[in-house]
C-alpha cells in the first residue's frame, strides 16, 4: 500500500482485546464505505478486500466500458480509451476492475477517515462496556481510588475502566486516598453521551446482603437465606435470615465464634452496627426480635393500619428507641409495621410523673427532642439514668443535663 502510515494506524486496532476479528472487518468496511459514497456519491461499484491481521487493505472499483462519444458517463463507466490504458485488448460493454489507490482520496478525506474510524472504535468499546458493566449490576465490584474529589472519587479497575462513586453512595465515615482499593456495588450505568458512566454504591442494601453472600459460605450456598436488609449507612442495619434445614442456626452462622464471620463486614462498613435476627412469619415475634435488644412485654397488632402498639418496661424504652431513634426505625422498615412504644403502667404506676413538654418554659425544644431520641420523654424516665450514660448517648454536654436534672428535681421536691 501507498500510504504506510494511515496502515499502521489501522493495525495499532487489530490487537485490541475487545474487538474480533470480523467485527474489525465490519468496522473499516462501514468506515472506507462511507469515505467513497462521499467521493464518489455511490459505493455500490466498489470492493473492499481488508486482511485484519496485515493492517493492510485493497479497494476495487468496477466499471463498465462505454464509446469515448458517450456524454453521459457515471461513476459506474469508463470510456474506451481508458479502459485500454489499463488493458490495451479491451471491448465496449466488459467490465473493468481498477484498484484505487489511498492516496487517491485526498489527504483531508484520510484524515477524516482515520478519525471516523478511531470514533467507531471508541463508540464499540463503549458499547461492549455499557453491556459488561448492565450485567454487574447488583454485583460486589473492586477498583482503586485514582481521583478524589469533594462531591465524588473517582475509581478506575484493573482494565483501566472508570467507576464513579458519589459521596451520597459513601458511608459517612469513608475516608479515601489514591491507591485505596474499594469495594461496593454496580448499582447503575448511565449513558452519558455515548460514554457510559458506571455508578458505585456502599450504602445500598444489597451491597451488605451481597457482603453476606461473600463472607458467609452458608449464604453463599444457600443453606442460609438473606430475607431483608435496612441500613442507616455507618450507624445500625438489621439482617433477618432463614434457614430451610432446621439443624442450621442461621444467627449463629452468619455471625460466627465470638463474631468471628460478621466482624470482616461490620470493618467494612465503618464499624455499622449490625443486628442479625432469625425471620418468622409471626409477626408478633418478628416485631420481638426486630426490637432487639430490648425486651418486649407485649404487642397489640393492627393489621388494617399496619401499626403494632409494643409495651414495654421503662428501662427498655431506651434500648427499643436506640441512640437517634436508629433501633425503631429499622425495626419498623424490617418487620414492615410503624411501631409504637407504651411504656408499661405509665398511667397508673407512674401518675406522679411528668411529661418533658410541660417543662418547654424552662428547658429548650431541642433539648427536649434529644431526649426523646432516646426514649425519654419524662421527668421520672430521666432522673432515672447515670449523667455519663446521658452523654454517651445523646448530643448534650454534661453541664446542660445536669441542669436539666436540677429542673426536674425541683418540681417534685417544691
Amino acid at each position: 500500500m501507498e500510504n504506510l502510515a494511515l496502515i499502521d494506524s489501522f493495525s495499532e486496532f487489530k490487537d485490541d482485546k475487545l474487538i474480533d476479528r470480523v467485527t474489525l472487518m465490519a468496522i473499516l468496511e462501514d468506515v472506507f464505505r462511507n469515505a467513497l459514497k462521499k467521493k464518489f456519491g455511490s459505493d455500490e461499484n466498489f470492493d473492499i478486500i481488508i486482511n485484519p491481521d496485515k493492517g493492510d487493505m485493497e479497494i476495487w472499483q468496477r466499471r463498465v466500458i462505454v464509446a469515448d462519444d458517450d456524454l453521459d458517463l457515471d461513476h459506474l463507466e469508463i470510456t474506451l480509451t481508458e479502459a485500454r490504458k489499463i488493458e490495451p485488448d479491451f471491448e465496449i460493454g466488459e467490465e473493468v476492475s481498477e484498484e484505487v489507490k489511498l492516496v487517491d482520496l485526498g489527504r483531508r478525506a484520510i484524515l477524516a477517515l482515520r478519525q471516523n474510524l478511531i470514533s467507531k472504535i471508541h463508540e464499540h468499546d463503549n458499547t461492549n462496556l455499557y453491556k459488561q458493566f448492565k450485567d454487574l449490576i447488583g454485583e460486589i465490584y473492586t477498583a482503586e481510588v485514582h481521583h478524589v474529589r469533594p462531591r465524588v472519587v473517582i475509581l478506575v479497575d484493573d482494565d483501566g475502566n472508570e467507576i464513579v462513586l458519589p459521596k451520597e453512595k459513601q458511608i459517612p465515615s469513608d475516608f479515601f486516598r489514591k491507591g485505596d482499593n474499594v469495594r461496593g456495588i454496580i448499582e447503575s450505568v448511565e449513558l452519558k453521551g455515548n460514554k457510559p458512566q458506571i455508578i458505585m454504591s456502599r450504602t445500598s442494601e444489597l451491597f451488605l446482603e451481597k457482603l453476606f453472600e461473600q463472607e458467609i459460605p452458608e449464604v453463599f450456598d444457600g443453606l442460609i437465606m438473606v430475607k431483608k436488609v435496612v441500613r442507616i449507612p455507618g450507624e445500625k442495619a438489621k439482617v433477618a435470615v432463614d434457614s430451610y434445614d432446621d439443624r442450621i442456626d442461621p444467627v449463629g452462622a452468619c455471625v460466627g465464634m465470638k463474631g468471628s464471620r460478621i466482624h470482616g463486614i461490620v470493618r467494612e462498613l465503618g464499624n455499622e452496627n449490625i443486628d442479625v435476627i432469625n425471620f418468622t412469619d409471626n409477626i408478633q415475634l418478628l416485631i420481638t426480635r426486630a426490637l432487639s435488644p430490648a425486651k418486649v412485654s407485649s404487642i397489640k397488632i393492627n393489621e388494617e393500619t399496619k401499626r403494632a402498639e409494643v409495651f414495654l418496661k421503662l428501662e427498655e424504652v431506651s434500648k427499643a428507641i436506640g441512640r437517634g431513634g436508629h433501633n425503631i426505625r429499622l425495626a419498623g422498615q424490617l418487620t414492615g409495621y410503624e411501631l409504637d412504644v407504651i411504656r408499661e403502667g405509665s398511667t397508673v404506676e407512674n401518675d406522679d410523673d411528668v411529661e418533658l413538654t410541660e417543662f418547654s418554659d424552662e428547658i429548650d425544644a431541642w433539648i427536649i427532642e434529644e431526649f426523646a431520641k432516646i426514649g425519654l420523654d419524662t421527668a421520672r424516665s430521666i432522673l432515672g439514668q447515670n449523667v455519663n450514660d446521658l452523654v454517651r448517648r445523646t448530643d448534650l454536654e454534661e453541664e446542660t443535663i445536669l441542669d436539666v436534672m436540677r429542673i426536674l428535681k425541683e418540681e417534685f421536691e417544691g
